[in-house]
């Protein structure tokens, strides 16, 4: 017996005064008085409890609304993009004068069976979140891997700013090589202007300190006065931010027809970016995109001023003596490598007097500064 049928049946039956069930019940005596004209009316069956729903909502969501919610959440997943209740928000504002609230959609999408329970997620209060402050402070880099239609294994090499996610270059290589992490490299700063900083992983096309050598990429960074950072081993997360970049450029990927070529895969690569860049609203920056965000702030620099040398790349091969040759202002200059590098193919790198000379895996063998005045070029000379 419920405590409804319970007082309306102490007062009729027994005869007990409303004042008494009041006092002793903790319940106040309207309640009692609408209970007792109820059961007069409806009997028993009208002392059920009621919904305390109310009959109309005046700012609830139209159906026109709530449809193309659900459009736009099977739109966005079906292109294989981010299909969250804020995204959508950002959507509907550009269709309709009034957009409900992040809220509202997420329930509309619950509500129609789109939201799936996740609690093996991690609660957003354990996370602790790095940021760098301006633009062009710090960038990270790194490569995944993917499949073209037949199988093959391919390499994509990504770039990413940390302050404002901008997505600065995306290239697609068979095998990614140290002259392709300074090429992509180079490209992504002719449009955006040189970082402050770079972090990666201790990938080998990155960093060679534990080989106790140097990469071309180390070589590159120290030349231009921007400050390499590496992560420490077996830890992705302080990568974080293009790991995750990794994630959603899949889930892209996976929904696009599968890539028959390398230049078909690039296609899709920079159709993603330019979306993920201009269009896209991303969660860590307040809803703006990551191209507003980038525009928005002053942007950092290296530590020195960049140069623009003559930049020159000539492929040679190690003769029996144990060097290469470097023509500078019509004049040829003997580089000398060691006997022990002898038939060896070697990339050389000229930036003005700067001189690199790279093997085939994107170790430096040699860094000097050319001097003009003599013909060879010594081990011992820098």
């Amino acid at each position: 017996m419920d405590k409804a049928r319970y007082l309306v049946e102490a007062h009729l039956e027994e005869g007990r005064s409303v004042s008494e069930l009041s006092a002793m019940h903790g319940v106040h005596r309207s309640w009692i008085y609408k209970l007792l004209a109820r059961y007069r009316a409806g009997g028993e069956e009208a002392l059920a409890a009621r919904s305390r729903r109310p009959r109309s909502c005046p700012h609830k969501a139209s159906k026109e609304i709530e449809q193309v919610v659900v459009e736009l959440r099977h739109e966005l997943s079906r292109n294989g993009h981010d299909a969250g209740a804020h995204t959508i928000a950002y959507h509907l504002a550009k269709r309709f004068d009034h957009v409900p609230s992040v809220a509202t959609i997420w329930r509309i999408l619950k509500r129609n069976g789109l939201v799936e329970a996740q609690p093996q997620k991690r609660p957003k209060s354990s996370l602790i979140r790095f940021c760098a402050e301006l633009p062009n402070q710090m960038w990270q880099a790194d490569f995944t891997h993917w499949r073209l239609a037949d199988g093959s294994e391919v390499e994509i090499l990504n770039f990413e700013d940390d302050h404002s996610r901008l997505f600065l270059a995306s290239d697609v290589y068979l095998t990614v090589t140290a002259q392709d992490v300074v090429s992509t490299f180079q490209k992504a700063c002719d449009y955006h202007g040189y970082p402050a900083s770079l972090l990666t992983d201790n990938g080998a096309v990155f960093t060679g300190h534990y080989r106790g050598g140097k990469v071309l990429l180390e070589s590159e960074l120290e030349r231009l006065g921007v400050v390499f950072k590496n992560s420490r081993p077996y830890h992705p997360q302080t990568c974080g931010k293009v790991e995750r970049l990794h994630q959603t450029l899949k889930k892209y990927l996976a929904k696009q027809r599968p890539a028959k070529t390398l230049d078909e895969l690039q296609h899709q690569l920079d159709t993603f970016r330019d979306y993920y860049n201009n269009i896209r609203p991303h969660r860590a920056l307040d809803g703006c995109t990551p191209l507003q965000a980038f525009e928005a702030r002053v942007k950092a620099k290296p530590s020195k001023p960049i140069e623009n040398p003559h930049f020159r790349v000539r492929k040679d091969k190690v003769d029996k003596t144990g060097r290469v040759t470097l023509r500078h202002d019509s004049r040829l200059h003997h580089i000398a490598l060691g006997r022990a590098h002898k038939g060896r193919r070697v990339t050389i790198l000229v930036a003005d007097l700067d001189i690199r000379v790279v093997d085939e895996e994107g170790e430096v063998i040699r860094q000097l500064t050319l001097d003009p005045s003599r013909n060879y070029q010594p081990l011992g000379s820098t």
